[in-house]
């Protein structure tokens, strides 16, 4: 993640509140995906993995390839 302390509760709680935008959404399922845990929440967040990775955004290892 771009902070220096990643808090990966308080970054999905700023998600689902609309809270969190642009590169920060783009960090948040980077690590979703690098660890996995994108697969096992609820259906959203994998749709939105997905659409990130379509739209060449994250890799499908969760690689940033290109910033919002």
């Amino acid at each position: 993640m771009r902070k220096a302390r990643f808090n990966l509760v308080t970054s999905i709680m700023q998600y689902d509140a609309g809270e969190l935008k642009g590169n920060d959404v783009i960090d948040l399922f980077s690590h979703l995906i690098k660890t996995g845990r994108v697969w096992t929440l609820q259906g959203s967040y994998g749709r939105m993995a997905q659409n990130l990775i379509d739209r060449g955004y994250l890799s499908n290892k969760g690689t940033i390839l290109k910033e919002a």
